[in-house]
Parts: C-alpha cells; sequence; structure tokens
C-alpha cells in the first residue's frame, strides 16, 4: 500500500499539492511568487517554540504552561498553530470549483487528523521512562492537541466553503461584508462559551486516584462545588463539561493546576503536594477539552481573516496597515477583560486569552512578513523556513515522543541496552 499523504489532513503543516515529493518545492515557489514565504517561518517558528518549551519548561517553569490564571512563553504555542491553520486555510480555499468537493475533502482531512491525535495523543505511546505501549479503551484520551486543530480546522473550513458571500472586495468594509457570516459564527460561538461558562451550574462531585478500573485500592476525593460562573481549578464548568461528556477517565492525568501553589511545594513546577492540598489536586482536567475548543474555533477564524486580507489586498501596505489595526485591537480589548476579571488562562481557553494569544500572532505575523517578505531578509530566517516546510515531521518526532520512543523501544536482551546507553547517553 502507499504511504499515508500525512501532509493532506495538516494545512497549517503541509501543503496538499498532488505529489507528495513535489510539495516542498511547490510551495517554495507559490510562497515566493505571492510573498507569503512568511507563513512558512511563522509555522516553523512556531514548531522551534514548541520544541523549546517542551524540552526547557521541565528545567525553566517560568517558560511552561501557567499553572492556572496568567500567560508564559508556553502558552501562546497553541493559538499561534490555530492562527496559522485560518491564515493557510484562507489561501488554499480563495478559489473553489466545487463547494460540495471541497466539503467532502475538508470533512475527511478533518477527520484522519482527529484520528492521528488519538493514535499519538489517545495512549498508544505513553510511559517513555518504562515504555509501556498499548491503548486500553476504557481510559483512552479522547481529546488532545491534534484532535482540537482537527475540530477548529473543519469548522473553520465549512465556514470559508458555505457562509461566504460573492461581493467584490475593494474596501475594508466590502471585505467584512463579504464574510460577515464568519464573523457572526465567531459571535455566537463566543456567547455560547461564555453563557456556559459563566451561567452554568457546578455540582459537587468526585473522582477516585489513582484513575481507571485497573487502579488498586483506589481513594475517592470529594470535590465541593455547588457554584455558577466559578472559574478556579475544581468548579469550573469547562471541567464539568469534560467529564459528564466525555467521561473523568478519559481525561488528561497530569492536570496542570497541579503546579498550582495549593497543590505543590515546588510551585509553578511540579513537587510533593502540600500537607493541607485541596482535594481536587490530583483529578483528572483535559487542557484541550470540548467547551475550551469552542473558543480555539474563534482563534482559527480570526486567522482565516487574515489570510483573507491576503488575498484580497495585494499592496504590502494595506496588508500590514489592517494586521496592525486588528492585533492591537484584539490584544487591548483581551488585557482590559483580564484587567477586570475575566482572567488570561489557557486550560479554560478564556475569552481574553483568544484575544491577547491570537492579536499576539497577528502582531508576529506582520513582524516575520515585514522582515521576509518586503524587506527580502530570508537568510535569517532559513532555518525557520526549512522547518516549516517539514513541520508535521517535526512535530510527531519531537510533540508526540516518536523519537525517545525510537531510541528507547529498541534494546540488547534489556530494556537498559538500548541506543540511549550505547551512544554514552543514560544509565
Amino acid at each position: 500500500m502507499p504511504t499515508p499523504k500525512l501532509h493532506e489532513i495538516f494545512y497549517f503543516l503541509l501543503p496538499t499539492p498532488t505529489q507528495f515529493q513535489t510539495q516542498n518545492m511547490h510551495r517554495k515557489k507559490n510562497n515566493v511568487k505571492n510573498g507569503l514565504v512568511s507563513l512558512d517561518v511563522f509555522r516553523g517558528l512556531t514548531v522551534a517554540l514548541m520544541i523549546l518549551v517542551d524540552d526547557a519548561g521541565g528545567l525553566l517553569p517560568a517558560i511552561n504552561h501557567s499553572p492556572w490564571n496568567g500567560l508564559t512563553l508556553a502558552d501562546f504555542v497553541m493559538p499561534f498553530f490555530l492562527f496559522i491553520v485560518g491564515v493557510s486555510l484562507g489561501l488554499t480555499c480563495k478559489n473553489l470549483s466545487c463547494r460540495t468537493v471541497a466539503t467532502k475533502k475538508a470533512t475527511l482531512r478533518a477527520l484522519k487528523l482527529f484520528a492521528l491525535g488519538i493514535f499519538l495523543q489517545g495512549g498508544y505511546f505513553h510511559g517513555i521512562n518504562n515504555l509501556k505501549y498499548g491503548v486500553d479503551i476504557a481510559e483512552i484520551r479522547w481529546m488532545g492537541i491534534l484532535q482540537r486543530i482537527a475540530i477548529a480546522y473543519f469548522v473553520a473550513a465549512m465556514c470559508e466553503i458555505w457562509l461566504k458571500g460573492d461581493d467584490h472586495v475593494s474596501s475594508e468594509l466590502s471585505l467584512l461584508k463579504k464574510y460577515q457570516f464568519h464573523w457572526i459564527v465567531a459571535l455566537v460561538l463566543t456567547t455560547v462559551y461564555l453563557l456556559l461558562l459563566y451561567g452554568s451550574y457546578v455540582p459537587d462531585w468526585q473522582y477516585q486516584y489513582p484513575v481507571g478500573p485497573s487502579s488498586s485500592s483506589p481513594k475517592i476525593f470529594n470535590v465541593t462545588c455547588g457554584v455558577r460562573g466559578n472559574t478556579g481549578p475544581a468548579c469550573n464548568a469547562v471541567g464539568m463539561i469534560d467529564r459528564k461528556i466525555l467521561g473523568i477517565q478519559h481525561l488528561y492525568r497530569k492536570p496542570i493546576y497541579s503546579r498550582t501553589k495549593q497543590c505543590s511545594i515546588n510551585s509553578p513546577d511540579y513537587g510533593p503536594m502540600p500537607l493541607d492540598a485541596p482535594s481536587w489536586c490530583q483529578a483528572p482536567f483535559d487542557p484541550e477539552g470540548l467547551l475550551s475548543s469552542v473558543m480555539a474555533i474563534v482563534t482559527c477564524l480570526v486567522g482565516l481573516h487574515y489570510g483573507h486580507l491576503i488575498v484580497h489586498f495585494k499592496d504590502h501596505r494595506d496588508r500590514i496597515f489592517n494586521w496592525i489595526i486588528l492585533s492591537s485591537g484584539l490584544v487591548g480589548l483581551g488585557l482590559a477583560l483580564d484587567f477586570v476579571g475575566m482572567h488570561l488562562n489557557k486550560a479554560l481557553y478564556t475569552f481574553s486569552y483568544t484575544c491577547v494569544t491570537a492579536g499576539a500572532a497577528g502582531i508576529l505575523l506582520v513582524g516575520i512578513y515585514f522582515m521576509v517578505d518586503v524587506r527580502g531578509y530570508r537568510r535569517t530566517t532559513f532555518v525557520f523556513e526549512w522547518m516549516g516546510l517539514h513541520a508535521l515531521m517535526i512535530y510527531i518526532l519531537a510533540a508526540c515522543n516518536i523519537l525517545p520512543v525510537i531510541l528507547q523501544g529498541f534494546y540488547w536482551k534489556q530494556p537498559e541496552n538500548n541506543i540511549l546507553r550505547l551512544i554514552g547517553i543514560g544509565k
């Protein structure tokens, strides 16, 4: 059987030409022709940032994901990926010959990406240090990074295929009119998210630790809530919805809030729990859950609008001006919301977090675009451009633990006699 065309399911990582072997060549030619090399650089820079925070986050907790409220370097990675999905989608769907065919292709790509996420992040490769493999369906994690991107991509693709008007774009106002239903979808999603987050009643709940049917001598913990509109780690609607729909046994087992001061004496790093630690510290919580993915879709739709500006405005100044205005407005709105109490929170993917990170992605795009596509400084960004062209393979090797599995998974007679031991690394 031929090699699966994984590039077809990852718009933001790889293009979709007919032949896999010529994809990079075609992409370079098209990007240079259209002045869009900055997209590859942006993508590569985001992959590099992901590797940095994954590998160095344990050594430098300050750049690791915020334990709860707040914003760190690592918290920009996911929104940057979603943003570039939207930008790329705006370019790839600018000329559609048949909406039905495009819908079928987008659906299949989203399903393949979702399935790939379950395969790589649902539990197939886990326990790197002791090399445990396999999936217990009763405990498999259904959501994850790739699954969230698949959902956001699908919704944004459907908007781009079916909800754009036929108006001719000659100004910013006509651009908004052409894509007015996109913004309506974004507004509806944001409204639904806010109503559920701040309006849902969260009752008391319980969990067992260790989690799962195979756990020996589990201890039952009771979490007292009985509140509405709470955005703390224990009693928020995001976690409640995931527990009710997905099941607590299918959620992420290493919750980010276990690095808070209440749960770790080494906060903001992981560590032993204080003697008076609250009961929820070890409860599973999925940072890529269902309700939080609603705002992830909005980030993708914002990126889609940036892509529309590339398609309909050919002058560098027009693109940069519109990007700066929109980006500054998003960052300002997000910071204002945080100031009045709607905290920046990656785990909940709050509205303020959505605005700040999407605006930051737009500002970064402006900087890269000006340096690479306007001024032509490509030598200094060559490494990032290369990483952007090979982002899917780098992501799978680095972020999904495939490389560690390869290095540790093959040994001679004893697990300790692996490749790392052979080259003098490890014990």
